[in-house]
């Protein structure tokens, strides 16, 4: 039978008559698979084969053992090797302990003598389709790697932390969009970082030496509307005795960010309307016309379009504001950023358990960045030196149920690793644990991404 892929099964058992009926096995279903009879010869075959993508090891290898700890020790082994290749271990009742041990430690799975033959090839295909999905992903975490250190040669990104493609996609196109003068609008839910998108314009614009003003014009009372939008002479109103510079006029020559559009009242928006269209606007209590030049880039979590259809908001400032549409993803489509969020926030103060990181990796974060920032700057109050526990965060997760997630947090980037080792000074052991890597595996990363550590 034609193989599925060059993708090769490492089976550990000093029984050669397991070994075969396995080997013959998975060959029935297009698995390639070779046998190693000792733990010395399987630990050889894995650091000089890469295309081993998974291995089922027995846990004794020696006839008078039943005890499996000679099965824990090269698990251990193969570890170190490759610490994130899946490994299903045959085991008999007398080592089931053990077994489950070692799940919790990362094994993928037990699967008891006399296994199913079934149930055992189901698991492998899966097993081995995951391994798949994640070299993809670690093979397009490198090239977005690539492709942000370019951009950071020729755009500033104002300090922003990601690491997904999706937020790397947006802030290339926000860079591209920033050298033109048309207006942007930025939609995306609260707290997911729609001023840093709208900074990150202004600072590659034409007019990135100018003011950068912003104003919540959701906030602004209807009855002084015109006069923080456009500026109002001394006497307009009670209780202004000298003049005021509205935002447009302070924007003179830079950018206006507007923010919460979707809240301005229609009074609002009519006044911002006219000087969008000519430019022009008068302070309040003046007949005299002002003219500026404004970037406009305004932001909102509102649906616009249905605000519209609902008569909340009108079509034509929609059209005047929406030449290009920046969409920012929550938080929780895009959880790649999620680590280096934590460790930013963190600002090195506070080292986290991998129990700890996997919930918050999975928690789903409906106040985005904000929420996380929050949760950070409280767990680090409330631990001040030390290392926070999950309940530190204040968020609504049952602590009971960590040890049922599962491994999700990705293979850490060379970014990551370089922020991981400054944080802990250099000091490689104190950066693996954080990492939640052994020490040789985090040798063998620095080794490949060519970072100096201290020896």
């Amino acid at each position: 039978m034609a193989k599925e892929s060059a993708q090769k099964i490492l089976i550990v058992d000093d029984n050669p008559a397991v070994g075969k009926a396995l080997h013959l096995l998975l060959d029935v279903h297009g698995i390639e698979a070779e046998i190693a009879l000792t733990p010395q010869a399987a630990t050889k075959r894995l650091e000089e084969d890469g295309s081993i993508a998974l291995v089922v090891q027995d846990m004794n290898f020696s006839e008078d053992t039943t005890s499996g700890q000679e099965g824990k020790a090269l698990f251990y082994k193969l570890r170190q090797v490759r610490p994130d290749i899946p490994i299903i271990l045959i085991t008999a009742w007398t080592q089931l302990e053990t077994a489950i041990e070692l799940v919790k430690s990362g094994a993928a799975d037990y699967v008891a003598k006399p296994w199913d033959d079934i149930k055992l090839v189901t698991t492998i295909k899966n097993l081995l389709e995951l391994e798949d999905l994640q070299h993809q992903q670690r093979l397009q975490a490198q090239i977005l790697l690539t492709e942000k250190a370019r951009l950071l040669e020729t755009a500033n990104l104002c300090g922003l932390i990601y690491q997904s493609a999706s937020m790397h996609a947006l802030v290339s196109l926000a860079v591209k969009i920033a050298r033109s003068d048309v207006p942007v609008l930025i939609t995306g839910p609260n707290g997911s970082g729609k001023e840093k998108i709208a900074q990150i314009i202004q600072a590659n614009s034409r007019v990135n030496t100018g003011p950068f003003i912003c104003v919540n014009v959701g906030a602004l009372p209807q009855d002084l509307i015109e006069a923080e939008l456009f500026g109002a002479e001394a006497g307009a109103y009670t209780g202004i005795t000298k003049k005021r510079i509205g935002r447009f006029e302070a924007a003179d020559g830079g950018t206006l960010f507007l923010d919460e559009l979707g809240n301005l009242s229609a009074t609002g928006q009519a006044k911002l309307l006219r000087v969008l269209q000519s430019g022009e606007f008068e302070r309040l209590g003046s007949s005299e016309t002002r003219h500026c030049h404004v970037r406009v880039i305004s932001a909102t979590n509102t649906n616009l379009e249905r605000a519209i259809k609902n008569g909340e908001f009108r079509e034509d400032l929609f059209y005047r504001l929406n030449v290009f549409e920046l969409k920012v993803p929550p938080l929780e489509e895009r959880k790649e950023d999620i680590l280096p969020l934590i460790h930013h926030f963190l600002r090195g103060q506070a080292q986290l358990e991998h129990s700890v990181l996997q919930a918050l990796h999975c928690y789903p974060w409906p106040g985005n960045v904000r929420e996380l920032e929050n949760a950070c700057q409280r767990a680090l109050i409330l631990n001040e030196g030390g290392k926070p526990q999950l309940k530190d965060f204040g968020l609504p997760i049952d602590e009971t149920i960590i040890d049922s997630y599962k491994p999700v947090i990705a293979e850490p980037s060379r970014e990551v690793i370089e922020m991981v080792l400054k944080q802990n000074q250099g000091v490689v052991a104190q950066a693996a644990r954080q990492l939640g890597l052994s020490r040789q595996a985090l040798y063998r990363r620095l080794e490949k991404y060519k970072i100096e550590y201290n020896q």
